[in-house]
């Protein structure tokens, strides 16, 4: 990973708000996004409101790390597909 943090804006529930993660993980989330057929904001609407006590944040990487195997193409993830 190359640490470096990545900031989007989400709309979670008519609110927006701001998410910063590192850009291997926004990967993933793109790629489930695509792969279950919603839009990230909606993905991460679910992760949102499945993530109990964690912070947004942490859920969102736990998610990915649970999905990623799942997904196809590893190298899709990355970039260098």
């Amino acid at each position: 990973m190359t640490g470096t943090l990545k900031k989007r804006s989400v709309n979670l529930h008519g609110h927006a708000t701001s998410l910063a993660l590192e850009p291997e993980f926004w990967a993933v989330l793109d790629a489930a996004a695509a792969a279950d057929g919603v839009s990230l904001s909606g993905l991460i609407a679910r992760i949102d409101d499945a993530r109990g006590d964690r912070p947004l944040a942490s859920a969102c990487r736990v998610f990915a790390l649970e999905n990623a195997p799942l997904l196809p193409a590893r190298g899709a993830l990355s970039g260098e597909a």
